[in-house]
């Protein structure tokens, strides 16, 4: 008993760490944006309680309004096409074979490259002019638009550069496909059951728990990272069309100091994120599925 408590005491204490980071980092600036978003707020004077007030100004607000549509255009496109890739992708490299390790090397890079410069890449990438992704449209004899001139072009662009950082989810989705026993596979190769089969009827249900992890985590991440790669590429243009959450909070907090109405906007945000995965689980029917394992 003297050593289980000091084993876990000693675990405490290499938590502790991580635990006073969350909470400095992360758990109290969360409760002070929420705070700051009932209050008046512009760095200089002190917070002026305001109530409801902030989130009537950005029901109202004809740009709150479309940035959100904007944001939620973009998630609807980025997180299932990231998933996709990161299943793909986990499906094609899960051998035992020797010389896929580089494979899922190259898979992970963009991932860990800075994203000012993923995104100056990107910007090279796009150029209508001398990028590669217009040459190669030309010599296949296909449209060559530019890219982040247009409304709609500049919004898939956004997407299109997203959906190249699925390095994290495709190692996540991997874990949970090698996770699967062998044997299940074994025993329904053995009834007759055909690769297809075996697909819908032991992997996907097996692999749905991770799919699901990585559906929360795409929805946070994917709404995180779109300030540098907008900032970067189109400072939130043409006519608004890339301007998404982060780079609003950003021009509301630093170029008008509206503290609050920012904060507002970050609260309602994550909200309404809140409210769509509850209902993509409610609409999917998975929440016995996904306890059941």
């Amino acid at each position: 008993m003297k050593y289980r408590f000091s084993y876990h005491r000693q675990l405490w204490l290499c938590l502790l760490p991580y635990l006073i980071g969350t909470g400095v980092l992360v758990i109290v600036p969360a409760l002070v944006t929420v705070g700051i978003a009932f209050t008046e707020y512009n760095a200089v004077q002190p917070p002026a309680w305001v109530g409801l007030a902030n989130f009537g100004r950005l029901l109202t607000s004809p740009l709150v309004r479309q940035v959100l549509q904007n944001t939620f255009i973009f998630l609807g496109l980025a997180v299932p096409l990231r998933l996709l890739g990161s299943l793909v992708l986990a499906l094609l490299l899960n051998t035992e074979e020797g010389g896929f390790g580089l494979y899922r090397a190259a898979l992970y890079l963009p991932t860990v490259i800075p994203e000012s410069a993923y995104a100056l890449i990107w910007l090279w990438i796009l150029n209508p002019l001398t990028g590669p992704l217009n040459l190669l449209l030309g010599q296949l004899e296909l449209p060559t638009p530019a890219w982040l001139v247009g409304p709609v072009t500049a919004r898939l662009s956004i997407v299109l550069l997203s959906v190249f950082q699925i390095g994290e989810g495709m190692v996540v989705t991997l874990a949970g496909l090698q996770s699967i026993p062998r044997a299940l596979y074994e025993v329904a190769r053995v009834d007759g059951a055909t690769r297809w089969q075996c697909f819908w009827r032991i992997t996907m249900p097996l692999l749905m728990p991770w799919l699901l992890l990585l559906m929360f985590r795409d929805l946070l991440v994917s709404l995180q990272n779109t300030f540098t790669s907008t900032f970067v590429l189109t400072y939130g243009g043409p006519y608004y069309a890339t301007t998404f959450v982060p780079l609003l909070i950003y021009e509301l907090a630093f170029d008008f100091w509206d503290f609050g109405l920012a904060a507002a906007v970050l609260v309602f945000a994550y909200l309404l994120i809140i409210a769509a995965a509850v209902g993509v689980l409610n609409i999917l029917d998975l929440r016995g599925g996904a306890d059941a394992f």
